[in-house]
């Protein structure tokens, strides 16, 4: 296992002149020895990329790479030891799971009855030790791709293990319990296990710290509860939760905020600069409220959604829509109605040029 230090820049282009020409912009970053991180973020903003200049499998353009403060940055991937496994499962057809997992091992001349014993410890994790004799080319997807991360977390003594989406060919029902496994597996063998994914409830639900990213930067790194109620970018506010953070067009001076033609008065101990600013609250966090209370602003109904656990409300606040996430045993009003909203909390970010103002 290593310390894991990032302090570069990529290009695919040779001379790079603008931030759009950078697959990944100047970052430095720092991956804890035996921590599970994630890379999160929307198709092409740089995961893939991060991961491959930790492996090797990428040089970058410029900057350095770092395992436990050697330069690794023109290491191969053999070299920094490092377990990477795929989104497509990387399978041995003509061979046994066990050979299939043992094979990194005998590879590096590991006696025989180490290997057993890793192998037989690695399947017991990923319940297949009842399939160990079987050929992998009779195996369902989801199995072999079970093998691919077992052939990833086999070597006791691998730096770290990277994971480039790997569960995005499994059935949706099978992929919570392998998170589960990925979990327990991370908490028994302590290895740094870093994963690239698209999809936040695998990132929260896996990581201790996830790596927000968009369009090649990465704008913030915490845990699931400081990305939910804390978001240091509009982007994390946006792409975090289901539906994301409502955000409302605002200006103060003083203590008084005008919104949408509105004036709210600014909490106590509350203060902003004069200025434009971008009001940010969590559907969760905003609530229905009498009719001019402190805080709330006026609304219309546009639309009322049973979820079953919940009611999704969307309002119109002036031209902006807002999603309130309401008990499923509230009293509702209909579309088309006027109500107030609270906007105004403990919960309640505001954000200047799109970051957090502290």
């Amino acid at each position: 296992m290593a310390r894991i230090e990032l302090d570069l820049a990529h290009s695919y282009k040779a001379n790079p002149h603008e931030d759009a020409d950078y697959a990944l912009l100047p970052l430095q970053m720092s991956f804890e020895d035996g921590g599970a991180y994630a890379l999160l973020g929307p198709s092409g903003c740089g995961k893939t990329t991060m991961l491959n200049l930790i492996s090797g499998l990428l040089a970058p353009s410029q900057g350095t790479v770092r395992f436990d403060g050697r330069d690794m940055t023109h290491a191969t991937p053999q070299e920094r030891n490092i377990a990477q496994v795929f989104q497509f499962p990387v399978v041995y057809d003509t061979m046994t799971v066990a050979e299939n997992l043992a094979f990194p091992l005998r590879n590096r001349k590991m006696p025989e009855d180490q290997i057993s014993k890793r192998v037989g410890q690695i399947a017991e994790m990923l319940e297949m030790s009842g399939q160990l004799n079987q050929r992998a080319a009779g195996l369902a997807a989801d199995a072999k791709q079970k093998i691919s991360l077992g052939r990833g977390l086999v070597r006791p003594d691998v730096s770290a293990v990277l994971f480039d989406e790997p569960l995005t060919v499994i059935d949706p029902h099978l992929k919570w319990q392998l998170r589960r496994k990925l979990k327990q597996i991370h908490h028994e063998l302590k290895l740094t296990l870093i994963y690239v994914t698209h999809d936040q409830v695998e990132a929260l639900t896996f990581a201790q710290q996830v790596v927000v990213m968009t369009r090649g930067r990465a704008v913030q790194v915490g845990s699931a509860d400081a990305l939910f109620e804390r978001p240091q970018h509009t982007f994390v506010g946006h792409f975090i939760g289901s539906p994301g953070m409502n955000f409302l067009a605002a200006r103060a001076a003083g203590d008084a905020l005008d919104i949408a033609g509105h004036s709210l008065t600014l909490p106590a101990g509350r203060e902003l600069p004069p200025g434009d600013f971008k009001l940010g609250v969590r559907p969760e966090y905003v609530s229905l409220a009498a009719a001019g209370a402190a805080g709330a602003l006026p609304a219309t109904v546009m639309r009322v959604q049973d979820i079953g656990t919940h009611t999704m409300l969307t309002a119109m606040v002036g031209q902006t829509p807002v999603k309130v996430r309401l008990p499923s045993e509230a009293a509702l009003p209909q579309a088309g109605e006027g109500i107030w909203l609270q906007v105004l909390g403990a919960h309640t970010c505001f954000y200047a040029n799109e970051e957090l103002v502290a």
